[in-house]
């Protein structure tokens, strides 16, 4: 057909090429249909009241927004990672995304993630603290709102402790990794252990409650590469398992490879006095607990350093490829408005990370532990691993097999180092190149 005249024929055709081609961009996500903008949100909440949050939260905007409708996108937090993975290399990525800080990096880095510095109002970036921001900061630029975090807290037989007469912690006078240990013995004996540890993903338990003794793991030099230094700060809570498990017969070792959930019917059934567990696991517990069953909620052992703690808080992000990203950080402003904030908040079991959210009255009863969760939240500081770059394959390859291996007694202190440090390192070599 090159160089023939025009005619109406090819014009007709240009026009429906023309036609087509704005129909296929209404089909993925930030379309513009009528006038109006389509966003698609795509949300990992899973229990049903945060479901219910979320939706409710959508269908509010969507009655106030007449111009710019949001459509509610069901994910998995257990396929997360791949399918985001997919569908930023299929250009079919959500405009608004929810995940966890410490998936980030990697889509950060990739230019996958748009930089939100000069997206977000005023409001926000200050009702959010610093070390908030900082889980979701990679090099120069800001790839996620922050909102939900949680403590490791011990879930506590709280009959049990009282017939033991033991010291009960609270977040000014908490334990110390020591009195843990002594406290765990006391309360073991008969076949019943103090404490039960869920270690099948045992290193972020470890390098978050480690930053309580200041352990860092690790460690960024002047060239701005990262390298693992298992040092002596890092080694009091790795050897405070191994301790109850191994030598003082305070912990068993058949939960080491169990998830939090698979613990609590012998929690329940008082095999157990403690289970260190993250703050949300409190619903599971008071919907599942047999009727009189009495627990509590005890901060985590404190160290050197207090009661600090790593997590990696839930985030909102927007994809690089929006053609909407100013509507989709306002539909973010309004999710994260304090009382939206909240509703979140309570929806997952969790704590806000805004100043503002963390004020309500809701967060600050006593019943569920929901106070001496909300006092911990000023204790929360970035997990250690938030921004090094090939961190999920260090875990993976690496760490996950060696702190398994030095939890059962397999491995000593020495050859847990030497793992975490020789090897580890030859892995985050590759990303640093």
């Amino acid at each position: 057909m090159r160089g023939k005249a025009v005619g109406v024929l090819p014009a007709s055709l240009a026009l429906l090429t023309v036609l087509a081609l704005l129909l296929a961009g209404c089909t993925s996500g930030g379309g513009t249909e009528d006038g109006r903008i389509t966003l698609r949100f795509q949300s990992l909440a899973w229990q049903e009241e945060s479901v219910e949050a979320n939706k409710e939260l959508v269908a509010e905007w969507n009655k106030s927004h007449p111009d710019v409708k949001v459509e509610y996108v069901q994910g998995s937090w257990d396929s997360v990672h791949d399918q985001l993975l997919t569908s930023f290399e299929g250009g079919e990525a959500p405009d608004i995304i929810h995940d966890a800080s410490d998936d980030l990096a990697d889509f950060a880095y990739g230019g996958y993630l748009a930089d939100l510095s000069e997206l977000l109002p005023e409001r926000l970036k200050s009702d959010i603290p610093q070390r908030s921001w900082e889980t979701a900061t990679f090099g120069d630029g800001v790839y996620g709102v922050p909102f939900l975090q949680e403590p490791r807290v011990l879930i506590a037989n709280a009959t049990w402790l009282k017939k033991a007469g033991v010291r009960i912690p609270t977040p000014e006078h908490p334990w110390t990794w020591a009195e843990f240990g002594d406290v765990t013995r006391r309360l073991s004996g008969d076949g019943k252990y103090g404490v039960a540890w869920p270690l099948k993903e045992p290193v972020s338990a470890t390098l978050n409650l480690s930053l309580s003794t200041g352990g860092q793991l690790f460690h960024r030099g002047a060239d701005g590469k990262v390298t693992v230094r298992f040092e002596a700060a890092d080694e009091t809570v790795p050897r405070t398992v191994h301790d109850q498990v191994n030598t003082d017969d305070g912990a068993p070792s058949s939960t080491l490879g169990s998830g939090g959930s698979d613990t609590l019917p012998g929690f329940f059934g008082g095999r157990y006095a403690m289970v260190p567990l993250g703050f949300s696991y409190r619903q599971q517990i008071m919907q599942q607990a047999p009727k009189g069953f009495k627990w509590q909620v005890l901060p985590a052992p404190a160290g050197a350093d207090g009661l600090t703690q790593g997590v990696s808080p839930q985030t909102l992000s927007i994809a690089e490829d929006s053609p909407h990203k100013k509507e989709a950080a306002e539909f973010i402003d309004f999710l994260l408005r304090p009382k939206n904030m909240v509703r979140l908040a309570l929806g997952d079991w969790m704590l806000p990370t805004g100043t503002q959210a963390l004020k309500d009255p809701a967060l600050h009863t006593a019943e569920n532990g929901w106070a001496t969760g909300t006092a911990l939240a000023r204790y929360l500081r970035p997990a250690p691993a938030q921004s090094v770059r090939g961190y999920p394959e260090w875990k993976d390859k690496v760490a996950t097999p060696a702190f398994q291996e030095y939890y059962s007694g397999a491995i000593d202190l020495d050859e847990l180092r030497e793992r975490l440090e020789k090897d580890g390192n030859l892995v985050l070599a590759r990303y640093q190149r």
